[in-house]
């Protein structure tokens, strides 16, 4: 049985949440992650190549799988945001550092993110994954390397 969720803190922004929800991938804390989702019985989730997960219960079991083998290496690298009065949906391409059987490599992955402004502050509600490709990861590279 779950453990029930902490008393969630107050969120101020999405970006906020979103930073809480990023580092709990990186330190493998579930009960931080599960923090930042909203009550909502129809929130969200789906990772590259995997189900649509419905809920508390599917997301946080599916986690607890993935933290299992660890903590996951997610940077979000380049956020694009398109934000209103109650609600945030950020575009991210995340750096995902991975451990193979020829040693370390890099993984790029485009993720959804959508946020709600309730009563206790800005929560997630849904996050979609799909894999990035070289394409992206190029795109980002040329950017940092442009000088104004």
């Amino acid at each position: 049985m779950p453990r029930p969720k902490p008393p969630p803190a107050l969120m101020s922004d999405p970006d906020e949440i979103e930073g809480q929800f990023y580092e709990a991938l990186q330190r493998g804390d579930i009960e931080r992650l599960m923090a930042v989702w909203s009550d909502d019985d129809e929130i969200v989730c789906v990772h590259p190549g995997g189900p649509r997960l419905i809920g508390a219960s599917a997301i946080r079991a599916n986690f607890e799988a993935i933290f299992a083998n660890g903590p996951v290496d997610a940077q979000p690298e380049k956020v694009r945001r398109v934000l209103s009065h109650s609600s945030a949906v950020h575009n991210v391409l995340e750096r995902v550092q991975l451990m193979g059987q020829q040693g370390p490599h890099t993984a790029w992955v485009i993720a959804t993110n959508v946020y709600v402004k309730g009563a206790q502050g800005w929560r997630l509600v849904a996050h979609h994954a799909s894999p990035g490709t070289a394409h992206e990861a190029h795109e980002l590279v040329e950017a940092a390397s442009t000088l104004h």
